[in-house]
Formats: structure tokens, C-alpha cells, sequence
């Protein structure tokens, strides 16, 4: 093998990390990202793979989580419930004065 051919270009993962920001958030094609950079493509496209940040799947919810969601929108609407009533109230006192 001749010397250019054993030659690899160590990247810092800093280097990496920031291609890889570049890469997802340019408008350009990632080929052209690559080439801008003086990487490979084929390279760029695994430290996509390596260092963009992992999809993030839906919390699974629980049966306890249900249960406090329940209680909080329960709690909301008496709040909201109680609201209603005074404004009524008020309405009916307000409306009378008028008269």
C-alpha cells in the first residue's frame, strides 16, 4: 500500500459533532455539506448516524401517569366549573342593577 492509501484524517469528535450540526441544518444537499468540508460522504453520512441526537419515541404513558392527568384535569374543572358560576352571578346582579 502506498503511503496515501494508509493515510486516514483524524477528525476531533468536536470537528465531527459540528459537521454533523451542519450537515442537518443547512438547506444544501449533505453531498455538498461533505465536499465543503473535505470529507467523504459516505463518512459524513455515518457520523450523522453517530452524533445527531436519537429521534425521540412518544413517553410511553403509564397507568399511574393517566391517573394523575385525571386528577389534574379534574381539579381544572371544578376550578373552571366555580369560574363560570361567580361570572353568572355576577351577571344576574349586574344585569338587575341596570334595571
Amino acid at each position: 500500500m502506498s503511503e496515501e492509501t494508509k493515510k486516514s484524517n483524524n477528525y476531533t469528535s468536536e470537528f465531527k459533532e459540528s459537521a454533523v450540526k451542519l450537515a442537518i441544518e443547512s438547506d444544501q444537499p449533505i453531498s455538498t455539506t461533505a465536499r465543503e468540508l473535505g470529507v467523504n460522504v459516505n463518512t459524513l453520512y455515518t457520523w450523522i448516524g453517530k452524533y445527531s441526537a436519537p429521534k425521540q419515541q412518544p413517553a410511553e404513558r403509564t397507568d399511574e401517569h393517566i391517573y394523575d392527568e385525571n386528577k389534574r384535569l379534574k381539579k381544572e374543572l371544578a376550578r373552571v366549573t366555580q369560574e363560570r358560576d361567580l361570572l353568572k352571578k355576577a351577571t344576574a346582579y349586574f344585569a338587575k342593577e341596570i334595571r
